[in-house]
């Protein structure tokens, strides 16, 4: 066995699941659903009343109450929600009623541009554990959203928008307020294979104008946790998703005239068309286990990431997964430490996954292949055309209240290399307030092209507590030096030969008859350690944040030290340390409809990493600002700007600019166009290695989306950089220039349709 190590480590959390510890009181609500014989509409509750008979079946909700701005209040606009079923829907009719409804913010957008419109939301938790749920949120115009809710610690908590469904939204604004209808197709759902089901439900609204959040059941931020906080649904009875088989064949066909750096005799642009097909499906099987299988998969982003800084920067930057097949059930993969980051999956040719429960029990695996370790490479190269093997396999167990425990395995293997990795992993919850994270897992690698083979291990734990007053989190990691993880992602705190703690506490207080709804001084302490008991790093970040109805204002300082060994920056002869610090601010307005601003500052220093050639990292004046805008001139049309500027000593090391303008209008709820303009500018000065680096980005985009799965689009990007190619005895070669000049395009079409037979 390779893993004896995880032995005594699985033995322990599966011992614990049979300790008895203090978990979170259930909630008291509860409310029967009844079964209704036609689909309800917006016509039902004309005069925002119940009108008709079958609206006067359904089951009223209503008494909501704020978690925000002033938790346990009762919300200052009334809310009534009408609940009820079919064999094969969920459907839940919302009147928000408005003392000013001339206020209520409400814009034609893309499901996923709603943010800062008026809306209402259902969540459902269908296996009634406590630990995910879905959430259907719609506006007044009936533009939707949806995710999939995730409690605990990993990546994937919270909410996980890259989770789509198809579903039916209406929404309509009256003097009155405004309605909304929701209606949830039971085949979407994963839910047991009862004849009664006992599931979990939660009914909120956003007022944004107000800063409002408010609930039914009382979601309070005095409690840790939502789904734990959520109200009994019974009444469903002998229902079933069916036959629920999702086919969605896609075509991708592009043109691309782009610089080949490759090409016979030098650098040259070249033309070509790409044609491409394949097939994503879906099998449920027995209600709530899922079969994704992916031939050819179609792997190409047509949404964009957001630019992040990732100049003089040591440690690698996130971007999210939004690749379909990756979608279902991924948070049964997550854990507190990221052993899957499935971003470094680039180029799969096929790919088989398989998740679902039953009872208490979780399991999802994972097999494919990957591509891009052997692409573009020279004929002698021993990669040349090779595919790395990837499998994952993750269970768990569901024990009293939101406590869980598991394992997971991931093995990547390529030629005569492998990096496996095994965890136990355990959360407890020992009251309403305070709950803890146990992780281990231990590694083991060898070289691609073969050699020693080494083991690592990593420790974490973590212990929480969410409350109305006080807040706190403390993270102990200790990572080998030897520990590998080749399928996951480490930012500073998990990085191997890194032990360590990094704690954050706040206070929140609420002051009465003021404009300032709260106020909250925190502060975060790092403290970092190699294996060899080098301080490497050591942070102490006080700051302040201030919150209005409408707008919030954040100030804070950091202090660090941090030590560099000759193994992080070559040519260091020992370890250096150096101290830096800086002041930020951050402003946030909304007050306007049509506009709200975010604002940041930061100035103080910083470590030059990027010194020149023969040059050691020093500290170095550092300010960084931040502008973001969203402007919505009329409902169709929304203005996304961004701006991003970062200085080291007052541009003498390097000046990095980033400028992001997004442009999308909505035609209907199905059809839009979408513009990107992006620039980047890096303007090396004279203490840097850098060159300067100018990119331009044109992104166009037609869009019609009748549903996440079945879509049409018409796209077309362009890009300018910086360079030249010149000439010298017959050998071309590309040189760096201040002028912009065209390095490729590309013209694609991509059409996918999804088949439910």
């Amino acid at each position: 066995m390779r893993f004896p190590r995880l032995i005594p480590a699985l033995a322990a959390l599966v011992l614990s699941s049979f300790a008895t510890l203090v978990s979170a009181a259930d909630s008291l609500s509860s409310i029967a659903i009844p079964q209704i014989d036609q689909e309800p509409t917006l016509a039902d509750f004309a005069g925002m009343s119940p009108a008709t008979a079958l609206a006067r079946q359904m089951t009223k909700i209503e008494g909501f109450v704020q978690r925000e701005p002033i938790d346990g209040a009762a919300a200052t606009q009334r809310t009534e929600v009408y609940v009820g079923y079919d064999q094969s829907k969920l459907y839940a009719v919302f009147l928000a009623f408005d003392s000013n409804p001339e206020l209520i913010r409400a814009n034609l957008a893309s499901r996923e541009n709603i943010g800062g419109d008026d809306s209402v939301e259902i969540t459902i938790d269908t296996f009634n554990d406590q630990r995910t749920a879905y959430t259907f949120r719609v506006t007044p115009l009936g533009m939707q959203w949806d995710a999939r809710w995730t409690e605990g610690f990993s990546n994937r908590a919270g909410f996980d928008t890259t989770w789509e469904a198809v579903w039916d939204s209406d929404g309509e604004v009256n003097d009155k307020g405004y309605m909304v209808s929701i209606a949830v197709p039971l085949r979407g759902l994963r839910f047991p294979a009862d004849s009664e089901q006992l599931w979990r439900v939660q009914v909120g609204r956003q007022i944004p104008r107000l800063s409002e959040e408010s609930f039914w059941p009382p979601y309070s931020i005095s409690v840790d946790g939502r789904l734990n906080q959520t109200a009994m649904l019974t009444g469903i009875r002998d229902v079933s998703p069916g036959s629920n088989t999702q086919i969605t064949p896609f075509v991708f066909a592009r043109n691309v005239d782009a610089l080949d750096n490759r090409a016979l005799g030098g650098p040259k642009f070249q033309s070509e068309s790409e044609y491409d097909v394949g097939v994503d499906a879906k099998f449920v099987i027995n209600d709530s286990w899922v079969l994704d299988l992916t031939l050819n998969p179609d792997f190409s982003q047509v949404e964009s990431d957001e630019p992040q800084v990732t100049v003089n920067e040591r440690f690698e930057v996130q971007y999210p997964e939004r690749r379909p097949f990756f979608v279902e059930n991924a948070d049964f993969f997550a854990t507190d430490s990221i052993l899957l980051f499935t971003r470094r999956i680039i180029d799969p040719e096929a790919g088989l996954r398989f998740t679902g429960r039953s009872g208490p029990w979780g399991v999802g695996t994972m097999l494919m292949n990957d591509e891009a370790p052997g692409l573009n490479r020279t004929a002698g190269d021993p990669l040349n055309g090779e595919k790395a093997t990837i499998g994952v396999l993750r269970v768990f167990r569901d024990l009293e209240g939101q406590d869980r425990v598991g394992f997971t395995l991931t093995d990547r293997e390529l030629l005569d290399g492998y990096n496996l990795v095994g965890s136990v992993d355990g959360k407890f919850r020992f009251n309403q307030n305070w709950v803890t994270n146990l992780e281990y897992i231990t590694t083991e690698t060898e070289p691609t092209l073969g050699g020693r083979t080494i083991n690592g291990d990593q420790r974490n734990i973590r212990l929480d507590r969410v409350g109305r007053t006080f807040n706190t989190h403390f993270h102990f990691v200790d990572t080998d030096a030897d520990f590998r993880t080749q399928l996951g992602f480490q930012n500073r705190f998990f990085k191997s030969d890194i032990s360590g703690i990094h704690w954050r506490s706040s206070m929140n207080y609420y002051p009465e008859n003021s404009a300032l709804t709260s106020w909250s001084p925190a502060a975060m302490v790092v403290y970092q350690d190699d294996k060899d008991g080098v301080k490497v790093y050591s942070e102490l970040s006080p700051s302040v944040t201030w919150s209005f109805p409408t707008s919030r204002i954040t100030i804070g300082a950091q202090e660090v030290t941090e030590v560099l060994r000759p193994k992080d920056f070559a040519g260091l002869p020992r370890a250096q340390a150096y101290d830096y610090g800086n002041f930020s601010a951050n402003y946030r307005n909304s007050v306007l409809s049509s506009l709200t601003v975010d604002l940041s500052y930061r100035q103080g220093d910083a470590l030059n990493l990027v010194p020149r050639v023969g040059f050691l990292p020093y500290v170095a004046d550092t300010n960084r600002t931040d502008i973001s805008v969203l402007y919505r001139p009329i409902e169709r049309l929304r203005i996304d700007n961004s701006y991003v500027r970062t200085e080291l000593d007052g541009g003498k090391v390097f000046s990095n600019d980033i400028f992001r303008s997004s442009w999308n209008y909505q035609f209907t709820r199905e059809m839009s166009l979408r513009f990107i303009a992006q620039y980047e500018n890096t303007d090396a000065g004279q203490f840097t290695r850098l060159k300067d680096d100018k990119n331009m980005n044109f992104d166009i985009l037609l869009r019609y989306v009748l549903n996440p799965w079945s879509a049409l689009y018409f796209g077309y990007n362009t890009n300018q950089s910086n360079f030249d190619i010149i000439e010298t005895e017959g050998v071309r070669e590309v040189v760096t220039t201040d002028d912009l000049k065209r390095d490729g395009s590309q013209f694609f079409v991509k059409f996918s349709y999804m088949f439910q037979p």
